[in-house]
């Protein structure tokens, strides 16, 4: 029942090139351009372009693109050092006839982002920057990822307390909803995200699972991140370049739970377990 009323309620994506369809589980694949990224990396751009096609071969259905580091306790970057390192990236990824997402919360790199042409603002911030949502609301085609977070990376970690951690962040989500639609922007550009692993504890984080269901009621569809979070490290008592297993683990039960878009770095193992997933007849929403 609740596939079926998630289908009915938003059965694309709108971005800016293309209507993403979400009959089925998306992987955004994440394209890290950040010095200090424990996967790909800043290493230049022709390394970056090479994890972009290497993602799309691998089952990709949208890249991720973003040039500041967002983990617990990460310094801000500047915003002339976060242009310098997206916009070439996003310029050649543009050409690969595929979604584009930028991950940022700057309201002008989100403006000079969508002047190129992306097609999605991936920010974990909400559209909270000033001038933030003006930019989205410019371009009326664009997609959009509102995202749960306390404060910043920076300090996230130092206030995790809460009365009934679903309730607050569907309410968080409710309210910037409602600040885009005023707006003008429509609801099928925009998706949602718990912010797994920002400004949470481990049980919070995993409490968040079933809690999609809360945020589906909001009517619009989940993005689920929880790719070698530090909460999967926590359960597991793996390092982050041993949590690939859990992280598909926990991307199957996110999807189980009705997310319908999965961020994560490890995108061919991702892809192999929806395709089991697909194979076994199920579907998000555990159907």
């Amino acid at each position: 029942m609740w596939a079926l009323m998630e289908l009915q309620m938003a059965p694309v994506w709108q971005t800016t090139r293309f209507r993403i369809p979400l009959d089925r589980p998306v992987v955004m694949g994440i394209v890290n351009v950040t010095p200090d990224s424990f996967s790909d990396g800043g290493r230049g751009i022709g390394n970056a372009m090479a994890h972009c096609e290497q993602l799309l071969k691998e089952g990709a259905g949208i890249l991720d693109i973003g040039g500041e580091s967002s983990r617990p306790g990460a310094d801000p970057v500047s915003l002339e050092a976060e242009l310098a390192r997206v916009l070439p990236v996003l310029r050649e990824a543009l050409k690969l006839g595929v979604p584009v997402s930028v991950d940022t919360y700057k309201a002008e790199v989100m403006r000079q982002s969508l002047d190129l042409g992306v097609d999605i603002i991936n920010d974990i911030a909400a559209l909270r920057a000033q001038g933030a949502v003006q930019v989205v609301a410019a371009h009326p085609g664009c997609g959009v990822c509102l995202m749960h977070m306390r404060g910043e990376p920076r300090s996230m970690q130092a206030d995790t307390f809460y009365s009934d951690v679903v309730a607050e962040v569907r309410d968080f989500l409710a309210v910037r909803l409602a600040v885009l639609r005023a707006a003008g922007v429509v609801a099928e550009r925009i998706v949602l995200d718990p912010g797994i692993g920002f400004g949470k504890s481990v049980r919070q984080n995993f409490d968040l699972l079933p809690g999609q269901r809360a945020l589906l009621a909001l009517g619009h569809p989940v993005l689920a991140g929880w790719s070698r979070k530090s909460a999967l490290g926590a359960v597991t008592g793996r390092p982050t370049n041993q949590r690939m297993v859990a992280s598909v683990a926990a991307a199957l039960a996110a999807v189980h739970h009705g997310a319908r878009i999965i961020r994560v770095h490890d995108v061919a193992a991702t892809a192999d377990a929806l395709a089991i997933w697909a194979a076994a007849g199920l579907s998000p929403g555990g159907d």
